[in-house]
C-alpha cells in the first residue's frame, strides 16, 4: 500500500531567528546526596531513606573516599551528609577542603560529640547545619530536602 503526502513548499524563513524564540530545556536530575560515614549501617539507612524520597545517593567510609568522590563528580552533591570523627579525619579540615572542592553544596555535619565550639567552628566554615547522634533517619531527610530548598547555607 502506497500513500501519497502533500508535497511541502520550500522554507524561506530564517532558521536561526525562528529558534531563538523557542526556551532551552535544560536536563532535571534528581537531587545528589553524598553520604560520608564509617558506619556502615548509618550508610545503608540514610541511603536507602533518600533513595527512596528519590535522591541520588552516593556513599563514602572516610575522609579519603569523599574527597575523591567530590572530586569525580562531573556536578557538585546538592547536598554533603558529613559525620565528624572518621577513621582518617577527626576534626574540622575535612569540611574545610568539602567547602573548597564543593563550595555550592550545602554540608550537614554529624556527629556523636557535638558541642558549642564545634558548631561554632563548622558555621564558620559553612556548614549548613551540625546533627547530633543517634538522629531520626526521616528529621534528617527532611533536613536534606530543607537544605536544598534554602540553596547553599550558613544557618547553624
Amino acid at each position: 500500500m502506497l500513500t501519497y503526502l502533500p508535497a511541502n513548499p520550500p522554507f524561506e524563513g530564517n532558521v536561526k531567528s525562528e529558534m531563538r524564540d523557542i526556551p532551552l530545556m535544560q536536563k532535571k536530575f534528581a537531587p545528589s546526596v553524598l553520604v560520608v560515614d564509617d558506619e556502615a549501617l548509618i550508610r545503608w539507612s540514610l541511603s536507602e531513606t533518600l533513595g527512596e524520597r528519590g535522591y541520588m545517593v552516593t556513599q563514602a567510609g572516610d575522609g579519603r573516599m569523599a574527597v575523591a568522590a567530590i572530586e569525580s563528580a562531573v556536578e557538585p552533591f546538592d547536598v554533603v551528609l558529613l559525620d565528624y570523627r572518621l577513621p582518617d579525619s577527626a576534626d574540622l579540615r575535612l569540611l574545610e577542603k568539602v567547602k573548597r572542592l564543593a563550595p555550592t553544596s550545602s554540608v550537614i555535619m554529624i556527629t556523636a560529640h557535638n558541642s558549642p565550639e564545634l558548631a561554632q567552628g563548622a558555621a564558620a566554615l559553612g556548614a549548613y547545619r551540625v546533627i547530633s547522634k543517634p538522629f531520626e533517619v526521616e528529621s534528617l531527610a527532611a533536613l536534606v530536602s530543607q537544605a536544598l530548598r534554602d540553596g547553599v547555607g550558613n544557618s547553624v
